[in-house]
């Protein structure tokens, strides 16, 4: 198990013609895992169907989606957690504020020590 990365050459931000370039390291995927992948695998670890784990999941992402829509923080305990975010343009008062001022809508996740503990114990593996 390790983390595929390449080296990328980065300018400075801002900083007209690119300023000082430095070599920063950069994921490379290495494939996609698709609810029926993931489906594959659990049912390997369990006594569950293929329909009850798809079943599951499928009710899941509903009731994330319900509940994010809702403002509410979804923490999925070792997992980690998800909560909605929003990005607006500002203005002076609180008054001058309206709804329109509200550009997007986003959803933030973040991991749990479980997982950050699995990333911080894979290995790394240079890719070209």
């Amino acid at each position: 198990m390790s983390i595929k990365y390449k080296v990328i050459e980065k300018g400075q931000p801002g900083v007209a013609g690119g300023g000082t370039k430095k070599w920063y390291a950069n994921v490379v995927n290495d494939g996609e895992l698709s609810v029926d992948d993931l489906v594959k695998q659990i049912e390997k670890f369990s006594s569950l169907s293929e329909a009850d784990i798809k079943g599951v999941i499928i009710t899941l992402e509903n009731v994330i989606q319900n509940a994010l829509a809702n403002s509410k923080i979804v923490r999925l305990e070792k997992l980690g957690s998800l909560y909605p975010t929003l990005s607006s343009e500002g203005t002076a008062t609180e008054k001058e504020f309206t709804i329109s001022k509200i550009k997007s809508v986003g959803v933030n996740y973040r991991a749990g020590s479980r997982i950050i503990d699995a990333m911080k114990a894979a290995g790394f593996e240079k890719r070209k």
